[in-house]
C-alpha cells in the first residue's frame, strides 16, 4: 500500500503538509537579518550552521493571518531544499509527522485555503476529520522569486 509521509505544520487556522523527503532540519528561530528591499514575505536570512539560510514567511506568503501564537516559542524554520538552495520556511508551529495512505490523498479542489491558488497544492489529505492541505514546494514560488531567494543566499 502507498503512502505519503509528511511534516504537518500551522499557519493561522489551517494545517498543511510537506513531504519529509524535501524537509532537511526544523529549527528554533534565530536572529534574522533583514534584507533591504526584499520581497514582502523574505523575513531576511540566518546563520545556520556556516550556511546563509533565506526565510520566508508562509503567513505572508499565502496571504493567512497569522496565529495568535500564546507562546512564541511555539514558531519554527523549516529548512527546505527547493530548486537546489535551502530556504527555511517560517510556520506557526509543526504538530506532527503523519503516515497518510494514497487513498486518504484527495485532489486539488478550485478552491481552498482562502485565497492560496491550488497551483501551490499536491491535493488535501482527510485524516481523522482533519483536512491537511498538501503544499507542492516546487510550484510556491515563481521562477524569479527563486532567483531572488538564491541571490539572498549568496
Amino acid at each position: 500500500m502507498a503512502e505519503h509521509q509528511l511534516v504537518v505544520f500551522g499557519l493561522g487556522k489551517e494545517e498543511f503538509g510537506i513531504d519529509i523527503s524535501r524537509v532537511r532540519e526544523i529549527v528554533l528561530i534565530q536572529n534574522i537579518t533583514s534584507i533591504p528591499q526584499a520581497m514582502d514575505f523574505v523575513e531576511g536570512i540566518v546563520n545556520l550552521r556556516g550556511q546563509i539560510v533565506p526565510i520566508v514567511d508562509l503567513c505572508k506568503r499565502f496571504r493567512v493571518a497569522n496565529a495568535a501564537v500564546a507562546d512564541e516559542s511555539a514558531r519554527r524554520i523549516i529548512v527546505v531544499n527547493i530548486a537546489g538552495q535551502n530556504i527555511g520556511i517560517l510556520v506557526d508551529g509543526v504538530s506532527e509527522i503523519l503516515r497518510i495512505p494514497d487513498e486518504s490523498m484527495e485532489p486539488t479542489p478550485p478552491l481552498v485555503a482562502g485565497g492560496i491558488g491550488s497551483d501551490f497544492i499536491t491535493g488535501v489529505a482527510k485524516v481523522d476529520g482533519r483536512l491537511i492541505i498538501v503544499l507542492d514546494l516546487d510550484r510556491i514560488f515563481s521562477s524569479e522569486e527563486k532567483e531572488v531567494l538564491v541571490q539572498a543566499a549568496e
